[in-house]
């Protein structure tokens, strides 16, 4: 059974400074009321929320030498991912590998949107870095007035 709500799931760990973009943006949208998970990544388990949801929107921290803050966005279903960008986990099968294998076996969600936060530190620590920080409140803003408008679920 899916659930028709856009699902925002925030992937990374919150431990790890930049790393925890993901499950800061999901946190704040769900506090505005939209339906939101934090995940570790693993994909597997990402792939389950692919069967269970049919619109959703995963956010990353990514570490590709890009400047700090930069969010790069990706429409899964018509465009691959590119793996390199979405590497800095400690799942060997993450985020990029769950969704070309879901592709792979025709198990998609019919709206699958990505966006990838480039992180700068990822050390122990609970803070985001400032620039990480601000282009996370941006992309909560961004998300919660698309998913109010309708327009991405």
């Amino acid at each position: 059974m899916t659930d028709d709500r856009p699902l925002i799931v925030g992937i990374g760990n919150p431990f790890r400074s930049d790393d925890g973009a993901g499950p800061y943006v999901a946190t704040k949208l769900g506090g505005l009321g939209f339906l939101s998970v934090t995940h570790e990544g693993d994909g597997t388990g990402l792939m389950d929320l692919f069967e269970r949801h049919r619109s959703l929107v995963l956010v990353d921290a990514t570490l590709s030498g890009r400047v700090a803050g930069t969010v790069t966005s990706f429409d899964a279903i018509g465009e691959k991912l590119p793996a390199e960008l979405f590497h800095y986990s400690t799942h060997r099968f993450g985020l990029a590998e769950a969704v070309e294998t879901a592709r792979a076996l025709g198990s998609l969600p019919e709206r699958l949107l990505v966006f990838g936060i480039e992180g700068a530190d990822f050390s122990a620590g609970t803070a985001l870095s400032p620039a990480v920080q601000g282009a996370a409140d941006v992309l909560v803003l961004q998300l919660s007035r698309e998913l109010a408008d309708g327009r991405n679920g």
